[in-house]
């Protein structure tokens, strides 16, 4: 049974950061493109972030959280890509012009009030994905709107701020971080939660997403866009997901979000019910290596070889719950594990709701209730593995997540899984951790700047609609369903590009909207299905070495396990000449002969379904039906 968003007072905010397309990054004149290469023998700066107190005084819990983390930040330097400003070795220059009037162009489009004018903050980031421990970063314009057929949803704000270093890998104890990208112009669209379903979240951000491209001054590509999600239901919390850059799983995001949160709220009412408090829930972790001695569970075996160790806590009252899923694939425990790993460090978490299990045996675990002394049919115990100073840690978000349980939903900062699921990410930022940029003197809005930015205020989608009827002669119906898919995006781009007798512009638009809708419909996960995996097979229709039909079955393939590869796929549904594909009909009319003239009326199924074993994506589903009847005539007169 379907969720009722309605009933549920789902309410959804979009925060959509963008790439600019400008010729240098917001505060240098280094170019904005990033290095491509090998990064082994790249210059290196090695550094560890510190914390401040805000100018009232105050801790930023999310950059406690960090610098907590102890962790030495990696930084390289490509030759070209970076300066002394991205090292933090030299102050900031004056705010890029060309990414103002950009961001200001963009911000006319969505009838938002410009300010007078811009004032650089500095907002504190210090998970090293920044050289100078925050994010500079502008409100440019407030207010606006953009109009969905579920009601209008209210712009909030629009921000021009820089993007941050790349995290290229994790090193035992240590972060790496590419400085290509930091300092490259991004804006900020921030919406008001006026969205109330998953469906409407997709929507929207895919019309902004178009708003955007249509300014012609946006990166394009893997990470050039990024949406992070608020997410909120009654009796529940805001939670913020951060860094969806797949647009086609947003709808999923919300509502696997919605999902998780009632789930929670059930799992509030089901541990008052059983009568536990939060004071059953105590910060006391055992040593219990002994009861694992002779374990014959590689993973305990391995991990007492290596000197760790093994603690636990007894989460009173809780047996059975840590089972419970609260997304696909994704249970209670797996939050907890969560917690354990981003708190700690440790790989996860063993817990009793999954015992036995990794070879630990049904005697261990009776050994483990006892040495704690646990009720072995009403408590859960969780474990860790590795040195004590870990599992202390680890253990103490456990237990510290646990108690929020007692409320239902916390208040946290997640990030999206490539499923659609998410996963805990860090403490949600609070309100003092934004402060004056005093490196950079403010810019005054005059006229100049904004008959400059007059230049990129992106079209109307409605004179867009236009277009297509006119220019690209699509239907009203093909029109409209174009406008309101997710590839609405790639469509300008494949037609400046393949616009031909062979792949024409109501072919693209029929893909984007119509063949990649059927394929959704099946169960195909086409979120997998990138701008670069349609180029590809298109160019493939255009060279004449794939079918139209063939252009599918590659698509539904790649989509199914994109780990394969696009060009071994293609490779299978060559495309068969005219020729070939009339010698396999011709012979499966040959060895059916009697058949078929017995059964004339079954004739051309019983012929099609044999000629599409062998030739499905190999040629246009038409051009064999034509050539089954031509044969069969000739066969049945």
């Amino acid at each position: 049974m379907g969720i009722d968003y309605n009933d549920v007072g789902l309410q959804v905010g979009l925060e959509i950061h963008q790439q600019l397309d400008t010729s240098s990054k917001l505060f240098c004149s280094c170019p904005t493109k990033l290095f491509e290469g090998p990064d082994e023998e790249l210059a290196k700066v090695e550094r560890y972030l510190r914390i401040g107190r805000s100018e009232t005084g105050e801790v930023d819990p999310a950059a406690l959280y960090e610098y907590m983390k102890g962790k030495k930040i990696i930084y390289l330097a490509p030759k070209g890509h970076v300066c002394t400003v991205e090292l933090d070795e030299e102050p900031p220059h004056e705010l890029n012009k060309e990414a103002l009037s950009v961001a200001l162009g963009i911000s006319l489009g969505f009838k938002s009030k410009i300010v007078d004018e811009v004032y650089v903050m500095r907002k504190i980031v210090v998970d090293g994905s920044n050289t100078t421990g925050f994010q500079r970063t502008a409100i440019i314009a407030l207010g606006g709107e953009l109009f969905d057929e579920e009601g209008t949803v209210r712009i909030q704000t629009i921000c021009l701020e820089e993007d941050a270093a790349r995290r290229v890998r994790d090193l035992d104890g240590s972060a790496v971080y590419n400085l290509d990208r930091l300092g490259i112009p991004l804006i900020e669209i921030s919406t008001a939660p006026d969205i109330r379903s998953p469906e409407q979240t997709l929507r929207v951000a895919s019309r902004i997403g178009l708003m955007l491209r249509l300014t012609g001054k946006v990166k394009r590509g893997i990470g050039t866009i990024r949406q992070d999600i608020n997410v909120s239901i009654k009796g529940g919390s805001k939670v913020e997901i951060k860094g969806v850059q797949n647009l086609e799983i947003i709808d999923k995001v919300v509502e696997y979000e919605v999902m998780r949160q009632l789930t929670l709220l059930r799992l509030r009412d089901e541990i008052l019910s059983r009568g536990i408090s939060r004071d059953d829930i105590e910060d006391k972790f055992l040593d219990v290596t002994e009861v694992f001695k002779e374990s014959k569970s590689r993973l305990i075996v391995n991990n007492l070889r290596e000197g760790n160790k093994v603690y636990a806590c007894v989460l009173k009252g809780f047996k059975g719950l840590l089972k419970v899923e609260v997304q696909p694939g994704r249970r209670f425990g797996t939050e907890l594990a969560d917690y354990a790993r981003e708190w700690g460090g440790v790989s996860g978490i063993i817990h009793t709701d999954e015992l036995p299990g990794y070879g630990i045996s049904v005697d261990e675990v009776k050994r483990l209730y006892s040495l704690l002394g646990a009720d072995e049919g009403r408590d859960a115990v969780v474990m860790v593995i590795g040195p004590e100073g870990k599992c202390t840690r680890s253990l103490n978000a456990v237990v510290s997540r646990v108690k929020e349980a007692f409320i239902g939903v916390p208040k946290e900062t997640r990030v999206a899984n490539d499923d659609g699921t998410t996963r805990y990410m860090r403490p949600q930022p609070g309100a003092a951790r934004m402060y004056p940029e005093t490196d950079i003197p403010p810019v005054r809005i005059d006229e100049n700047l904004i008959r400059e930015a007059m230049k990129y205020v992106p079209r109307d989608p409605n004179a867009v609609y236009e277009e297509l009827l006119t220019k690209y002669s699509l239907s009203h119906e093909l029109s409209k369903q174009l406008l309101r898919s997710p590839y609405m995006l790639y469509f300008f781009d494949l037609v400046k590009e393949f616009s031909d007798d062979v792949v024409t512009p109501q072919y693209i638009a029929s893909l984007l909207t119509i063949h990649l809708k059927g394929l959704k419909s099946e169960g195909i996960p086409i979120e997998n299905i990138t701008f670069d995996v349609i180029k590809y097979v298109l160019s493939m229709l255009r060279s004449g070495s794939l079918s139209k039909d063939g252009v599918i079955e590659v698509l539904r393939e790649y989509a199914s396990d994109p780990k394969k590869s696009i060009n071994d796929l293609a490779k299978r549904y060559v495309k068969k000449d005219l020729d070939e594909v009339t010698r396999v009909i011709s012979k499966i009319v040959e060895s059916n002969r009697d058949e078929l003239i017995k059964k004339k009326d079954r004739a051309f199924n019983i012929v099609m379904g044999l000629a599409m074993k062998d030739l499905r994506g190999k040629v246009d589903g038409k051009v064999v039906a034509d050539l089954v009847r031509k044969l069969l005539d000739e066969l049945l007169r």
